[in-house]
């Protein structure tokens, strides 16, 4: 029962992040909202709703599993609210966005979806009808070592993925 009541309070707690960060306008130059540990720019908000312990020390794979897996749980108790409230997600393939494929190396992929492609494979995404944006949730890492993140990004319709 203590485990579920520490679910509950983390969903409500990022739920508040994501609530709050869907409300603010988009910024004109890269910055922190003061929120969630994230960062924010012309057309997108990112938040890190949670993250595991670091692996310099030990990254053995039932620690680095047990890890992953905490993530994942919490990851699936938010979209299982988000999901009551906009419909199933759609599931975005990140590959796609790191470029590789693109013949013009100046052509990048928009924010907040070149970072995410660089430390997620996928993001689940839904699109609120009545707020011109997109949300998606995606448990990233950007190295080895480093811990995993449970992220929240925003971005303008306009940028949707598909």
């Amino acid at each position: 029962m203590a485990n579920q009541h520490r679910s509950t309070d983390f969903t409500e707690a990022q739920l508040s992040i994501i609530d709050e960060l869907s409300a603010l306008p988009f910024p004109e130059q890269e910055g922190r909202p003061g929120t969630g540990g994230g960062w924010s720019g012309p057309g997108y908000h990112v938040a890190v709703l949670r993250e595991s312990q670091d692996f310099w020390d030990d990254r053995c794979e039932e620690i680095v599993e047990a890890a992953e897996k905490e993530l994942e749980a919490d990851l699936d108790a938010l979209a299982a609210v988000l999901t009551a409230r906009w419909g199933v997600p759609t599931t975005v393939d990140l590959w796609p966005y790191l470029g590789f494929d693109n013949p013009d190396p100046e052509i990048m992929a928009p924010e907040p979806l070149g970072f995410l492609s660089n430390v997620a494979g996928s993001m689940q995404m839904w699109q609120p009808s009545s707020c011109g944006r997109w949300l998606a949730l995606a448990i990233g890492q950007a190295d080895r070592e480093l811990p995993f993140e449970l992220l929240a990004a925003i971005g303008e319709a306009s940028s949707l993925p598909v």
